[in-house]
């Protein structure tokens, strides 16, 4: 049986918004605060949220795009099979492990860049170690199709990819003449001034919005009470038939039960119970069951959160979104992707001259740290007093970074632009929805660097 002490947890948010549930991962400021939104609807259908990855290179990668596999040669030291991944209503980990079950490799031999929207059509980059070519020209998987098969001498690697190039279609637009006004003033002040830096839903969980706390749990060496979260917590944004299955678990604590109820969909959950049922009360072997790739996924995804937390925070104190203010750090951005470098000054002193130009510039950026085992907060001389404030209310220990469940060499913590700019933000189309009698669609397209959300400026955009 189930121990039932601590395991009578549910969330409920008042109006299941996503407005609550921003708020719940920290989530709360828009810099576009005083133009008006558009309202409407984006993922009403998957084709309306594409996704393309851009490579290395700056190329944007095409969807339709497909041409002959060249031959894997070991005189040439191919030893990886590298190809473009286009994947509909499907998130990156399961399409791997798709790929890897279809294949029979380990799953660790499968490499990507990043993660793409669930919902939504998308294209990646994709490596497998080893000559996989022609087992990938036969390769039939629903929803997944393999394009631009390359033998290469190097993998794909976390993060080696330079952004992301959206294209989106927002729908139930009411048909008045203010509404494509609306539009290009929203997108004119983004495209020139940006929006905060949130990390969005999707670390978190659109529906169960609680890796962060997981992933808060592992760090602390609960395991139980990770356990508990992750699988009979509920949350009243989730849909009906996963709430009634994980509260008859919390109520009855009855785990054999709860693994011929639970859902085949919810695989990590009925992997977990099994295992409990065959070793009692053993919960980090439990959590061990999950994908390493997930357990690194939920304890960043805590850092995700204490970074959403400082940006609203900072912003609630009356500080400003776009301008640095004495003891903020600026960060210098790198030349070819624009991302952050660990080039750092600390505004206030005799190089403030030159940092607000390089500000103007878009050469730098306001930054915020991600916080790890490495992070000094001396280094950070404002958000260091607000990160103890965020520390102090959530009651977070000092040291949870120093856990015993993470490595040296892991969750180091880094630094991350506090707002960012999309590029070639562009309105291509304002007409009428075929969805919604009477009203209007948008479509909008735009390219963010990596590790930026586009949902975060569709927020900004629909309010």
């Amino acid at each position: 049986m189930f121990n039932q002490e601590k395991s009578s947890t549910t969330y409920s948010f008042k109006n299941n918004n996503e407005k609550e549930v921003e708020k719940f991962v920290g989530i709360e400021i828009y810099s576009t605060h005083k133009i008006n939104g558009i309202k409407g609807e984006y993922k009403v259908h998957y084709k309306d949220f594409i996704v393309k990855e851009i490579d290395k290179n700056g190329r944007i990668l095409d969807i339709k795009e497909d041409y002959t596999s060249p031959t894997f040669s070991k005189e040439l030291r191919d030893k990886f099979t590298t190809f473009n991944l286009i994947k509909i209503n499907k998130d990156t980990f399961r399409a791997v492990k798709k790929i890897s079950k279809a294949l029979n490799i380990p799953y660790n031999l499968i490499y990507y860049s990043g993660l793409k929207d669930k919902q939504a059509i998308s294209v990646q980059k994709i490596s497998i170690k080893g000559n996989y070519v022609e087992q990938l020209k036969n390769l039939k998987l629903r929803d997944m199709f393999i394009r631009n098969i390359n033998p290469t001498k190097k993998p794909v690697k976390l993060g080696s990819h330079l952004g992301n190039n959206f294209t989106i279609t927002i729908r139930n637009l009411d048909n008045v003449k203010e509404v494509k006004h609306k539009i290009e003033k929203n997108l004119n002040f983004l495209s020139n001034f940006g929006f905060p830096n949130y990390f969005g839903l999707q670390r978190f969980g659109n529906y169960r919005p609680n890796s962060h706390i997981v992933g808060r749990f592992l760090l602390e060496g609960d395991y139980e009470n990770a356990f508990k979260e992750y699988v009979s917590t509920t949350y009243s944004t989730e849909p009906s038939d996963s709430r009634k299955v994980r509260s008859d678990l919390r109520m009855d604590g009855n785990l054999k039960k709860a693994y011929d109820n639970f859902p085949k969909i919810l695989r990590y959950e009925r992997k977990m119970i099994q295992f409990l049922i065959e070793n009692g009360g053993d919960f980090q072997g439990a959590i061990n069951t999950l994908p390493i790739d997930l357990i690194r996924l939920l304890i960043s995804s805590f850092q995700s959160y204490l970074f959403n937390r400082m940006l609203s925070l900072r912003v609630k104190k009356g500080i400003p979104l776009f301008k640095p203010v004495k003891g903020d750090v600026i960060c210098i951005l790198d030349d070819y992707d624009g991302n952050v470098t660990k080039v750092k000054y600390t505004f206030g002193g005799i190089y403030d001259k030159y940092l607000k130009k390089a500000l103007k510039l878009n050469r730098a950026s306001i930054a915020l740290p991600i916080i790890g085992n490495s992070t000094i907060l001396d280094e950070y001389p404002l958000i260091k007093y607000i990160y103890e404030e965020v520390a102090k209310s959530d009651r977070i220990d000092k040291n949870i970074f120093y856990s015993k469940y993470i490595n040296g060499s892991e969750f180091k913590g880094s630094i991350r632009a506090m707002t960012v700019k999309p590029s070639g933000l562009k309105m291509v189309e304002l007409t009428d929805d075929e969805l919604y009698h009477g009203k209007k669609k948008i479509k909008i397209e735009f390219s963010l660097q990596k590790g930026s959300y586009a949902t975060m400026l569709l927020r900004e955009l629909i309010k």
